[in-house]
């Protein structure tokens, strides 16, 4: 099967959010499945040309090989794309990102043309990307070239959804007849993630559940009718985990590398993150930790009206990550009151991710709501027991075997779920059993690059 994935940001070339971890990882699992697979993305600035081997194919595109087998294409315009950051800088979002985006997405299908690359799955990953199957079926309909290719939507985030005055109408190139209810119109603005819904073939998102959160009024962000009407097309594939960075046997970053067969090593990593956090070396004591950005959707709202009552448990906490200046302060000030229970760390620090991963004995991770989330599949990984919210992807991967989940979102139905937890782990056999069942979970990308071929299959049929 010909496969061409098209997303604004991929490993290891750009990158923001986990959007771009799942389409590097995706893309590399369905060449390791022997399918004919290109990625297209924009050339930023910031990416290494030296670095990675890109070689110019003609004065607008390059490319690049990655293991041997998977073929990356960039599309150059230093108008739009040779500037710092991916989509904003320090005033905001760039306010020319309508017409970015509409250019690559116009390229994209020049291209396939040029390197005579016939797509039967033209993959496409968030708002950045929607318009390529609104130009496919608005302006390539009776294009031979593209007789055959479907497009599939993969919606990373809903609440992310390219919304933009109705004036830019014009600098896409379509007909005023797609401004409407039934095409890209949105309450009297353009929205580029709702063209996508319309226009693909078939639409999923990153988790089973997520998807029928989607066409709710509480996580529909506005777009709950479109989805309700399309719900035949529309289906959820879990994310998977790359296990070549997020695997304790060969972790370069922890102090003592475990597995399933000596977990009692993961004790030496304890220590090892109680040390580098300046906590008393108390194995006693279970250590929460947390990476995340800080974030009012990533729970620290009920994590901050809580934060007294969980202090005063017998529990350290080691905290890593950015974002919102009312969380940070809010940790800066519970540090200054907590200094022995505390630890708090406001930066991108890679290897102590992965020390917290591995030393902690519960992974806190309260989402408000979660497409997927990759932090507990780290955690359940690590052997790392997650205490989670009830939504998204976190329900369908978290459960009682192995972890704590609460379902209503509160500071108060977050303590007691913490208080289980910290009761819990004072029966050794009983947390044992807890974290050798999260260890057995296999969450690699295999088994959703298998649900991913079904999915384009099921597209290539319509």
């Amino acid at each position: 099967m010909k496969i061409a994935i098209c997303a604004s940001e991929v490993v290891p070339f750009a990158k923001t959010g986990g959007l771009a971890d799942v389409v590097g990882a995706l893309s590399l699992a369905l060449a390791e499945e022997d399918q004919e697979v290109i990625v297209v993305m924009p050339h930023y600035k910031d990416v290494d040309r030296k670095k990675f081997g890109i070689h110019r194919i003609s004065p607008d595109i390059s490319y690049c090989t990655v293991a041997g087998k998977l073929r990356v294409y960039f599309i150059e315009n230093k108008q739009y794309f040779f500037r710092q950051g991916l989509y904003q800088d320090s005033q905001g979002d760039y306010r020319d990102n309508l017409e970015r985006f509409a250019y690559y997405c116009r390229r994209v299908l020049y291209l396939f043309k040029e390197i005579k690359f016939q797509p039967d799955i033209i993959h496409v990953h968030d708002w950045q990307t929607c318009l390529i199957p609104v130009y496919l079926k608005a302006l390539y309909s009776d294009d031979k070239f593209y007789k055959d290719a479907r497009t599939v939507l993969t919606v990373h985030n809903i609440g992310y959804q390219g919304i933009f005055p109705k004036e830019g109408f014009l600098k896409l190139g379509l007909d005023w007849n797609l401004f409407d209810v039934e095409g890209l119109e949105f309450y009297g603005n353009i929205n580029i993630l709702k063209g996508g819904i319309v226009f693909s073939d078939l639409i999923n998102t990153v988790s089973p559940t997520y998807s029928r959160e989607i066409r709710t009024k509480e996580f529909g962000f506005g777009l709950e009718g479109i989805l309700n009407k399309r719900r035949n097309s529309l289906s959820g594939i879990l994310n998977g985990l790359d296990y070549d960075i997020w695997d304790p046997k060969k972790d370069k970053f922890i102090a003592a590398n475990f597995s399933i067969m000596n977990i009692e090593d993961k004790a030496v990593n304890k220590s090892d993150l109680q040390r580098r956090c300046n906590l008393s070396l108390r194995e006693d004591v279970p250590l929460l930790g947390i990476v995340s950005r800080l974030a009012q959707q990533k729970g620290f709202d009920i994590i901050s009206e809580a934060m007294e009552e969980i202090c005063a448990l017998k529990v350290q906490i080691a905290v890593l990550g950015m974002g919102d200046v009312k969380y940070t302060q809010m940790f800066q000030e519970a540090v200054k009151r907590y200094p022995n229970i505390l630890s708090f760390n406001c930066n991108f620090d890679d290897p102590l991710a992965h020390k917290i991963y591995a030393g902690a004995d519960i992974f806190l991770m309260p989402s408000r709501y979660e497409p997927c989330g990759l932090g507990q599949l780290i955690a359940l990984r690590y052997g790392t027991i997650p205490v989670v919210f009830k939504t998204g992807g976190l329900a369908d991967t978290v459960e009682d075997s192995n972890g704590f989940i609460f379902d209503s979102y509160s500071s108060t139905d977050l303590v007691k779920a913490i208080k289980i937890a910290v009761k819990t782990f004072s029966n050794k056999k009983k947390w044992y059993s807890l974290v050798l069942q999260a260890m057995k979970r296999d969450f690699s990308w295999k088994a959703s690059t298998g649900e991913y071929l079904k999915l384009y299959e099921k597209a290539r049929l319509r």
